[in-house]
């Protein structure tokens, strides 16, 4: 987030918040696994515009050079990346999609009418659909002893890595009921081609002293992976 942040006010400098001249492209766009994905930029008439460049950002990664004008390529891009212009307009072609190649593709280009403007669009998220079914790795932790001593609240953390798609469902149990009172589920976030996602359960300290066992269970695809933590064991 904050890389985009800041790629997005360094491209509002270059182009002028003010400035006549845009580029468009299409907010998103979906393509499934091993197919070709067409990413299109449009710049405003009426002007002389350069090279149209393309630039590849991930989640919480720097954006990457990806294509130049009608043949240069950036460092380690596969040759599945190829770029075209004619006019006004510029593409982006990547063939065979892979599950890495989501991601938000940046056009951009010189406008050169009037004295020289860098001008880049708005981002096309390209979603790659069909990518395999990945379960996720579960792991529970019971309360801190610095928390348990220094306060009278008990804290307990389910950790959920390296699933796909990005969608979950975590509840959990103490001695075989519901618990739904102070529990707190982050939204996955994407990384490396997988999703992971945290659950937090807070209790009264006198709550936790109580219980015997605790379970943190997650559904992801229609299937529930358990996994327990027992208070006993942790004294």
């Amino acid at each position: 987030m904050a890389w985009t942040l800041f790629f997005l006010a360094f491209l509002n400098y270059c182009s002028g918040a003010n400035s006549q001249p845009t580029v468009t492209q299409t907010g998103s766009q979906s393509v499934s696994l091993g197919q070709t994905a067409k990413l299109a930029c449009s710049a405003s008439s009426g002007g002389s515009w350069g090279y149209f460049h393309w630039y590849q950002q991930k989640p919480g990664q720097a954006p990457r050079f990806v294509w130049y004008g009608s043949s240069d390529r950036g460092e380690g891009i596969p040759d599945r990346f190829t770029g075209s212009e004619s006019g006004n307009t510029g593409s982006l072609t990547i063939s065979n999609t892979q599950a890495e190649d989501e991601a938000v593709y940046f056009c951009g280009a010189w406008e050169v009418t009037g004295g020289s403007k860098y001008v880049f669009g708005g981002g096309t998220q390209l979603n790659v659909l069909g990518q395999p079914t990945v379960p996720p790795t579960v792991n529970v932790f019971p309360p801190s002893p610095e928390e348990l001593k220094s306060s009278d609240k008990a804290t307990l953390v389910c950790l959920i890595d390296g699933f796909y798609p990005g969608v979950v469902q975590v509840t959990w149990q103490a001695d075989g009921t519901p618990i739904s009172s102070g529990v707190e589920t982050t939204t996955p976030t994407k990384l490396n081609d997988k999703y992971a996602a945290s659950s937090y359960l807070s209790m009264k300290k006198s709550d936790w002293e109580s219980y015997e066992a605790v379970i943190c269970k997650v559904t992801h695809e229609g299937k529930t992976v358990e996994k327990v933590v027992r208070r006993l064991d942790c004294a």
